[in-house]
């Protein structure tokens, strides 16, 4: 985990230490940068993988190809195994892969990467360079060109922002050549009719769902430093901390770290899976005041001010401190099942397959600027890197198989095969608990919407969302002013992503 910063041409000696600065949070461990005849590399590592060797940019043995990159390769080791005898590494890092595979193959080798990722690699010796993004656009980058024409990418816009107001989200599934343009590699698709499994198979399925999300968990276990969890006590953070209890290779325990307000129903469901899976658990209780104190950093990191986004940002960002105070570098989250198993209360009423999966596909293939921006960003603030075993490529492509009939039963209870699939394994009422969005079981939204109906009249909400169509209640409204003073331009307003309901 990582920040980036890449761009043909140079910025000064002055500016590149402010760049390297304000990716500090992304990589407190170590910092460089790199200038090149006609390209100029910065890069901030949170040390993950090749711990002592990995400090980044990292280049070829003749210095003719570098990289900058920020995320993991899990299967990294593989890739290894398989590049030829001839092939010489100098590091332990898994971001060396992409560089050695580009070395190779091309460009185009970006296929056969797993993980969450993004990278620049520049080609001095051919004068020219590649940019990519990961599939779900898991992990951030932002691209745009300065007044003279250089072509600059960042993991994030308050860097980005130091160098051009040309900004764009780099599209998630792409890799960018100055030859090719925009080439989209891979994306989240519909399985065909034939592929999809029969309601007969229900067994097979549920054990289907058992090794393909334990496979994900022990892949996203790959770390040299200490792996947590987040612990709301629902459904999805109970099964994956219940797996990483079970899969780890640590021998002291796990540890678990759970936030809400004082009578929230995430804190009293969290300590019971906790002492049921025998974690190391540990909590934080916010009140009213520490929500609104916290609301403009919050936003500054974010880099959004979509209200559904923000309130269960806020959580997100006392949660991602809470592990980073007990020494966690990395946490696994719940992320991911509402979108597989049909999760959200909206999709109760589609039962065809096909149709379920038009819809489930289209909300997946657009969590990168909405859920997994807030799982990197906030886990980032406090540089803790957060993993999303459900999002596994190998288990989206499975889940997706999978009769709707099975994901909503007969009693409208969302996400029942995964219930199903690991009925036992967890008090009732962790596996069959009703369903709340993180910023409701942790208190956050009656505190938050109660506050901003105090701050603005009906009037000023109106002339606001007669200017910006995207703000929709006066919560929103209230966001939107934090998040100008950070971000006054409005080219920066097409990378914020927005939730159909707020």
């Amino acid at each position: 985990m990582s920040g980036l910063f890449a761009m043909t041409g140079r910025v000064d000696d002055t500016k590149i230490k402010d760049i390297l600065e304000s990716m500090h949070h992304r990589g407190p461990d170590e910092g460089d940068a790199v200038l090149l005849d006609k390209f100029h590399l910065a890069h901030r590592r949170l040390s993950i993988v090749g711990v002592r060797q990995g400090k980044q940019p990292i280049a070829n043995a003749d210095n003719t190809k570098w990289i900058v990159a920020d995320g993991e390769v899990y299967n990294y080791l593989d890739l290894k195994k398989q590049l030829s005898d001839t092939t010489e590494f100098l590091t332990e890092s898994d971001s060396e892969i992409p560089l050695k595979l580009y070395e190779q193959e091309g460009p185009s080798a970006v296929k056969q990467l797993d993980g969450m990722f993004a990278f620049v690699i520049v080609d001095t010796e051919n004068n020219t360079f590649m940019a990519a993004r990961d599939t779900l656009g898991s992990k951030p980058l932002y691209y745009g060109k300065d007044d003279e024409g250089n072509m600059i990418f960042a993991s994030e816009l308050k860097t980005l922002d130091m160098v051009t107001k040309d900004i764009h989200e780099f599209p998630s599934g792409h890799y960018y050549t100055p030859e090719e343009g925009f080439v989209m590699y891979r994306q989240i698709q519909q399985p065909k009719s034939g592929e999809i499994f029969s309601e007969n198979e229900l067994p097979q399925m549920m054990e289907g769902i058992r090794q393909h999300l334990e496979g994900a968990v022990k892949k996203q276990l790959m770390a040299e430093v200490e792996v947590g969890v987040l612990l709301s006590g629902g459904l999805d953070s109970s099964l994956i901390a219940l797996l990483a209890r079970e899969n780890r290779k640590r021998n002291e325990p796990l540890k678990s770290f759970c936030v809400g307000s004082s009578d929230s129903e995430d804190v009293k469901r969290a300590r019971q899976v906790a002492e049921e899976i025998g974690s190391e658990h540990h909590e934080y209780i916010f009140d009213e005041q520490a929500l609104i104190d916290h609301l403009p950093e919050v936003i500054y990191y974010l880099e959004s001010y979509d209200s559904s986004l923000v309130r269960s940002a806020i959580p997100s960002y006392f949660v991602s401190r809470l592990a980073a105070e007990h020494g966690v570098k990395v946490i696994l989250s719940g992320e991911g099942a509402d979108e597989l198993f049909s999760g959200y209360e909206y999709l109760k009423g589609i039962t065809n397959t096909e149709k379920l999966n038009q819809e489930l596909v289209r909300i997946i293939n657009t969590m990168h600027n909405i859920n997994l921006q807030r799982g990197d960003r906030m886990s980032m603030a406090h540089s803790v890197e957060l993993r999303v075993p459900f999002l596994d490529m190998a288990f989206i492509e499975y889940a997706l198989k999978i009769p709707a009939e099975l994901k909503l039963n007969d009693d409208q209870i969302e996400k029942w095969i995964l219930r199903k699939a690991y009925d036992g394994r967890l008090s009732d009422n962790i596996i069959w608990r009703d369903k709340a969005e993180f910023s409701e079981g942790s208190g956050a939204l009656d505190i938050l919407d109660k506050y901003a109906e105090g701050e603005f009249s009906d009037a000023e909400l109106a002339k606001a969302n007669e200017a910006n169509k995207w703000v929709r209640s006066k919560q929103e409204l209230l966001y939107y002013n934090i998040f100008k003073t950070y971000f006054p331009y409005r080219s920066v307003l097409a990378t914020v992503g927005h939730w159909a309901t707020v």
